[in-house]
């Protein structure tokens, strides 16, 4: 489970978030929706360690990510925006290196290995150096790296963005395997098909706070919106970064 607890962050006189507080279950698929300059990606930094809150708290399994960040990141699995490929590194020493970088060693780290390649269908293009690889390529690379040391809780920011439809429905098949196996999945994404279809409850952030949440029968209902981008307008109260 992955929560935030009244979270407050600041830049300058900018209030990204104002009291955030959200939770994610194990499980389900949670979306996670907002505007642009919503505050939602320094909502993901902070769940991801790499910013630290001016107040409030981020827990993943309980494990506080300012006290027991190592504890606490090592249940997490994080595929960011930004791929951020080494372009001389293959497939599988992109894997290999972060497997090392969560423990893995020996064994251990070949068996996860093989089998986070084989479960994404990258044995085609394992071992070749991945400048110059597809988008639906790099993303397959991030997700391994984000799982092969199989984490409980996993964050996917904007996974399927530039995607084709193969690579797409590849990614659709994922988050309905790891929510079958139990798995906490934080879904962030500007594509409303996409969230529609996976995910079992949506949060919705702008101007710093979360200003809807259920599943998306219940905001549309909320609403009174027949589809949900349209749901997602209302809550937001405005047209603003949707697209």
């Amino acid at each position: 489970m992955i929560a935030l607890e009244r979270v407050v962050k600041r830049f300058g006189e900018v209030e990204a978030l104002r009291g955030v507080s959200l939770s994610v279950p194990d499980g389900q698929v949670t979306g996670l929706l907002g505007p642009n300059g919503a505050g939602k990606t320094t909502a993901l930094r902070v769940l991801y360690g790499v910013v630290t809150p001016d107040s409030g708290r981020a827990t993943v399994d309980g494990h506080d990510l300012a006290t027991d960040r190592r504890a606490a990141q090592e249940r997490l699995g994080v595929l960011p925006h930004a791929q951020g490929l080494y372009p001389r590194l293959t497939a599988r020493e992109h894997v290999r290196y972060f497997a090392r970088l969560h423990g893995l060693e020996g064994a251990l780290l070949e068996r996860r290995t093989a089998e986070v390649l084989a479960a994404l269908e990258m044995e085609e293009f394992a071992d070749r150096r991945t400048e110059g690889f597809s988008q639906g390529q790099r993303v397959k690379v991030a997700l391994a790296r984000a799982l092969v040391h199989d984490p409980r809780n996993v964050v996917l920011d904007e996974p399927t963005n530039g995607l084709d439809v193969g690579a797409t429905r590849a990614v659709r098949a994922l988050l309905a395997r790891l929510r079958a196996e139990g798995r906490c999945v934080l879904f962030s994404s500007h594509v409303m098909q996409e969230v529609a279809m996976s995910c079992d409850r949506v949060i919705v952030i702008a101007r710093g706070e979360v200003v809807a949440q259920g599943t998306p029968d219940e905001l549309r209902a909320a609403t009174g919106k027949a589809s949900l981008e349209d749901a997602f307008v209302a809550a937001i109260g405005s047209e603003e970064g949707l697209g």
